[in-house]
């Protein structure tokens, strides 16, 4: 074959062999429905839905989720509804964060909220994470965080009002079902219910706060090994931790 059959041949191949393209079908969800019947479910000046449900369903009262979402809203541009090139309003913020307020609350799938919300399953995985970095980044410094003098101070006295003499919260350990475990790891983190699962350790006080957070460990750990392999105690063992002072059985 010579140079000149290559030069002309080489299009009709190259086009041959591209495969066809595909255009992404454009879903028309009326979003701004979605917004309606959100409204007058749950923020409404009369809504549809009580306080005892909306606790309910959002695992919280209906002010601490109005404070969530004007938090992370004001601190990203992602929350903030705008409007696209052709004037119509995008989503609002209470779609984006109830969609990802519904995920963390029952761990549904990210395309489940699109029949309610209106809202795709790029956006809800999108207003996920968005949601999770907000809420680390507004409120972390706060709730999420170790115990200082004054705080301890604070939960030793509860403890002790309630019958509990130097306590400072409850340390306790839930498994997290690992759906998608390589079958290479299944037998790791396989734990009494024979299903593949991750351990959390938290601390919590009576008010909720989480003092103490440990994610991470094979489900086949009971609390023994979890509390083995957690950095409860590196602060206290270094010297770094606060001194408190505290009396059980008569002895300080």
């Amino acid at each position: 074959m010579s140079h000149s059959e290559v030069l002309i041949t080489m299009p009709e191949m190259i086009i041959r062999d591209c495969a066809p393209i595909t255009r992404r079908r454009y879903c028309d969800r009326e979003r701004e429905n979605g917004e309606k019947v959100l409204m007058q479910d749950y923020f409404a000046e009369r809504p549809t839905y009580d306080e005892t449900t909306f606790r309910n369903r959002f695992r919280m009262r209906r002010p601490l989720f109005l404070r969530i979402v004007a938090a992370v809203t004001a601190n990203d541009l992602y929350f903030q509804q705008r409007r696209d090139c052709i004037g119509r309003k995008g989503l609002s913020p209470l779609q984006k964060c109830t969609a990802a307020m519904r995920v963390l609350a029952y761990g549904t799938p990210v395309d489940a909220q699109d029949e309610y919300l209106r809202i795709s399953e790029t956006v809800t995985r999108d207003a996920l994470t968005h949601f999770v970095v907000g809420v680390i980044s507004c409120f972390g410094q706060e709730y999420l965080r170790k115990p200082n003098e004054n705080d301890l101070a604070r939960l030793l006295h509860v403890g002790k009002e309630r019958g509990f003499p130097g306590m400072i919260g409850s340390i306790d350990c839930m498994h997290w079902e690992w759906k998608n475990c390589p079958s290479a790891w299944a037998g790791q983190y396989a734990g009494r219910s024979g299903k593949p699962t991750i351990v959390l350790e938290a601390v919590a006080s009576y008010d909720l706060w989480i003092w103490h957070a440990f994610f991470g460990t094979p489900g086949s750990c009971n609390d023994i090994n979890v509390l083995h392999r957690s950095p409860i105690f590196d602060d206290v063992l270094s010297g770094r931790a606060p001194n408190v002072s505290y009396t059980v059985n008569g002895r300080d």
